[in-house]
């Protein structure tokens, strides 16, 4: 979700900079908050997402998503997220249909209730909202929001749990109204040296009045921070559909950088 440069002036910090701790990579949302007046950027350099269930396939390739992220206050921070290239390829009874463009932009706070380092047992709330920046078949088509309850709990050792339950308000396939959305993100972390190794167990159930899906995925993901630097990362991927309303196979590959 490379290339970009950004140029920071720096700033003074009364006190240490928390841990680095990246929204990247996985499906739920970590419930740590990046420091008062600290941008970090997240991008992926690819994401992919194939489907083969049914008598067609759809294959989703999206390039550079991002995601920058200024902390606001010691408990609070912003995020702007948005997909400068996104295609969705649809084949089926002999014949091919490619809808390319932006994605929606994504408008999103993130507030700590307890350890916004991520330390202990952390608690945030996350609203935010999707603007139909995208066109249709990329984007939703229409104004989005919800909110995610990002949890983080220690078990034994270094090893962590994390959970982000999340309802969303999403547009119906038919452009034509709304329906909720209810999603589940649990995944486990352990830290190895300078790799984190993840694993997860995403599902959604999406209540459109024209088809009520029911998608769920395990996923593993992987990240490296480079010794000797404390804020940058980088991550890898692999996502397996569990039912049929999920893509059989999405991965994943980018980095994140504090500033």
């Amino acid at each position: 979700m490379l290339g970009t440069v950004i140029l920071f002036a720096g700033h003074a910090h009364a006190e240490p900079r928390r841990d680095f701790c990246p929204d990247r990579p996985g499906k739920g949302s970590p419930s740590c908050v990046v420091d008062p007046g600290v941008f970090q950027l997240e991008a992926s350099a690819l994401d992919a997402a194939f489907q083969r269930s049914g008598p067609g396939s759809t294959d989703t390739y999206a390039v550079g998503v991002l995601e920058l992220r200024l902390g606001l206050t010691p408990l609070m921070e912003g995020q702007v997220q948005w997909t400068p290239y996104s295609q969705v390829r649809v084949q089926g009874a002999g014949q091919t249909a490619r809808t390319e463009g932006v994605g929606d932009l994504v408008f999103l706070l993130r507030r700590s209730l307890r350890n916004p380092d991520g330390s202990g047992f952390s608690a945030a709330l996350q609203p935010f909202v999707s603007a139909p920046t995208g066109k249709r078949g990329v984007g939703a088509g229409g104004w989005q929001g919800g909110l995610v309850v990002p949890l983080s709990v220690p078990l034994s050792g270094d090893l962590a749990l994390g959970m982000a339950p999340e309802v969303d308000i999403t547009r119906d396939a038919d452009g034509e109204g709304t329906h909720l959305t209810w999603t589940m993100a649990a995944g486990l972390s352990w830290p190895v040296g300078p790799v984190t190794l993840g694993a997860e167990l995403w599902g959604s159930i999406d209540d459109d009045p024209a088809d009520r899906a029911h998608r769920a995925s395990l996923d593993v993901t992987l990240a490296w921070q480079p010794p000797g630097h404390d804020d940058l990362q980088f991550d890898v991927g692999v996502y397996g559909g569990l039912t049929q309303d999920t893509p059989d196979l999405e991965v994943s590959a980018g980095l994140s950088r504090r500033f």
